[in-house]
């Protein structure tokens, strides 16, 4: 199988740390496309990705998966170990509820800041809107305080235990800096739980 990866790009480092934690990154070929160059726009690669999506996996029986979570699903199912979505109905929901919390009100809202306020994105979102800027990062920033209020009476994420939640989390919060703006260093107990999160990770 082969995965589709752009560097420093959130969603596919969400998909390669998910890997990291397994202990399983050396076991997947990884080719690298550029967003920035727009090769995830050239016809070969809409090939595998028909909405030019990274990442991408492809099976080795062909099957083409994109979306980040539907891709570590995948991973989860070939390598149970160690268990990062749940090992009962209970936990499997909790950290779905959690990680999905975590994607839709941080991840997207800051994508949409970074998108629509950072120079090096105008080529790739034209016309950038200030409105949407602006309401991206007030709702990152509120839903990051929330956050930290959650992680002042828990460890992780999600059902008390390390997860593909805490694995989000972490992506969303490395990737904010391209906005000089360092979750870590404005929440305390954020910064408290991202070395944690990193340990595990490897």
């Amino acid at each position: 199988m082969k995965l589709y990866h752009s560097p420093q790009a959130p969603n596919p480092e969400r998909v390669t740390n998910f890997l990291k934690a397994k202990g399983k990154l050396g076991e997947v070929e990884i080719e690298e496309i550029s967003i920035m160059k727009q090769e995830h726009k050239a016809p070969m690669y809409r090939e595998v990705s028909p909405f030019a999506q990274v990442p991408a996996l492809v099976l080795d029986d062909g099957t083409k998966l994109t979306e980040s979570r539907a891709i570590c699903t995948y991973f989860e199912g070939i390598f149970p170990e160690p268990n990062l979505m749940g090992s009962d109905p209970k936990e499997k929901a909790l950290i779905e509820m959690w990680d999905r919390r975590v994607e839709l009100m941080l991840f997207l809202q800051f994508a949409t800041w970074f998108r629509n306020a950072h120079p090096v994105m105008a080529p790739l979102e034209n016309p950038q809107s200030p409105e949407s800027a602006a309401k991206g990062e007030k709702n990152a920033k509120m839903f990051a305080k929330k956050i930290d209020e959650h992680l002042a009476s828990t460890d992780w994420v999600a059902a008390d235990r390390f997860s593909i939640a805490d694995i989000t989390l972490y992506c969303a919060c490395g990737f904010a800096g391209v906005m000089k703006w360092k979750p870590a260093e404005e929440f305390e107990n954020i910064g408290k739980w991202m070395p944690r999160a990193k340990e595990k990770i490897g």
